[in-house]
């Protein structure tokens, strides 16, 4: 007798839920979830804008030239680029490989995880108000292209002269440090010196404030001073401060030396002093190019100078510092930087109008970082931001109070000023007056007119003129 038995096989199959097996089997979903992060939203911005000097004459690429080059619909890039709302991953990839850039797990994030992150900025923020130079892990630091390249290639650069400018609180400070850090971690050895720290009496003479820089740098790199034993009068403070660096200083290891001297603004204010001491920060450039015993040595010092621009000291253009090597400037907040910045306080784009706020502020990082922070805080409304600003209790007073110290002692800006706010289309001005009031970051040009720079500073000083 032959025996069949029937088998019944049931296949398990994941898509079909187990307590009701007779629906249509739907394939698996896409996933999406997937927002930038901060670092992957900077490697972005700053390939871009390297493509951009390269195939666009440096003029950022349109959203329709993205769209081309991505293969992504505008829609998307803008959803991928605002950092609000998730897209998939393959998304990210795809805008990145046009870039030829990998996508790495460090340049984005879960959704859940972004609102995670945006909840523990705010509650930092409590603890942590805004002020001075911002922490090399801040949240808060934007990237500005090209500023942080420019200076990370240039300080890998033998006998390097690098010069940051920007008016105050514009960043220069911050963006020193990354540059300070980035030194250090391939081994260079780092000193920075704040000329504001010197006391009033250090600027009696060339020789005391000579002697006062070498012992600074000294303590940074962690050596004893020696100038007693290597100073030498006779032949001048100029000379000995050249000797100090180049037989004890630049020598006492064979690592390189980045030197920044900040705040050199406040040497401006000693002729005496001033015309000699950026004499020889331009003959140390000068001895590291030249093919002369000795230029070997100067070739390990990577100087960077960091100043204001409101001050303006006439030198002779064989003498100065400040026309060679590399510039860097730094310039107002886009409106694209301002909405990435309202991002990272938590606060969307529905509520801060970016394009607003540029007008409003010019731009200024230190005044868009101040009103973000309160808004984020809910001390003031945007309704406020807004209204109420000539005002002692207003966010800005501070700020503007300062701006007003600086034109009363200075009558010839002050009434550059007044001009200025009678014509809001803008006037010509003196060469020099427009640019000490540039370097206030108090006056933009359209078609080489002078205007106040936002209208913050329009309803201030018309209050005041």
């Amino acid at each position: 007798m032959e025996l069949i038995v029937y088998i019944s096989v049931s296949v398990f199959n994941p898509y079909i839920p187990l307590s009701n097996k007779s629906k249509p089997v739907s394939p698996p979903k896409r996933k999406r979830g997937v927002i930038l992060s901060s670092q992957g939203w900077q490697r972005l911005q700053a390939i871009e804008h390297l493509f951009a000097v390269r195939e666009n004459a440096a003029d950022p690429f349109t959203l329709e030239q993205l769209s081309d080059r991505t293969g992504l619909s505008t829609k998307t890039i803008t959803k991928a680029r605002r950092r609000e709302k998730p897209v998939d991953q393959i998304t990210l990839q795809s805008y990145f490989a046009a870039f030829q850039l990998t996508l790495t797990v460090d340049d984005y994030m879960s959704q859940e995880a972004s609102e995670q992150n945006s909840l523990a900025t705010l509650t930092s923020l409590l603890r942590t108000p805004l002020k001075g130079q911002l922490a090399l892990d801040s949240p808060f630091y934007l990237y500005r292209p090209p500023a942080e390249n420019l200076l990370k290639r240039e300080i890998f650069q033998p006998g390097a002269l690098i010069r940051i400018r920007a008016p105050r609180q514009f960043g220069k400070t911050s963006l020193v440090a990354k540059g300070l850090a980035h030194a250090e971690e391939y081994g260079y050895r780092t000193a920075i010196v704040s000329v504001q720290m010197a006391d009033h009496s250090i600027y009696e003479s060339l020789d005391k404030f000579l002697r006062w820089l070498c012992a600074t740098i000294a303590r940074s790199l962690g050596l004893p001073h020696r100038l007693d034993e290597l100073w030498q009068p006779i032949f001048g403070s100029s000379y000995s401060c050249n000797e100090y660096f180049e037989t004890y200083l630049l020598p006492a290891e064979d690592s390189p030396l980045l030197l920044v001297i900040d705040e050199v603004n406040n040497v401006f204010n000693y002729p005496k002093i001033s015309h000699d001491f950026f004499g020889l920060l331009r003959a140390w450039y000068e001895r590291s190019h030249h093919s002369t015993p000795g230029s070997e040595i100067w070739q390990q010092l990577r100087l960077t100078i960091v100043y204001s621009t409101d001050l303006f000291l006439p030198l002779n253009i064989h003498q100065s510092p400040f026309n060679v090597g590399l510039l860097i400037d730094l310039n107002p907040f886009t409106s694209e930087q301002v909405q990435e910045l309202a991002l990272r306080y938590g606060l969307s784009s529905e509520v801060i109008c970016s394009d607003r706020l540029v007008s409003f502020l010019g731009g200024n990082p230190y005044l868009t970082q101040l009103a973000l922070f309160h808004l984020s805080q809910n001390t003031i409304t945007i309704t406020e931001l807004y209204s109420n600003v000539i005002t002692p209790d207003s966010i800005f007073d501070s700020h503007l109070r300062q701006q007003l110290a600086y034109l009363e002692a200075y009558p010839e800006l002050k009434d550059a000023i007044q001009a200025i706010v009678k014509e809001p289309k803008g006037i010509e001005l003196y060469p020099t007056h427009a640019t000490r009031l540039q370097g206030l970051g108090l006056i933009r040009f359209q078609h080489q007119l002078a205007q106040l720079s936002c209208e913050l500073y329009q309803l201030y000083f018309s209050s005041l003129y």
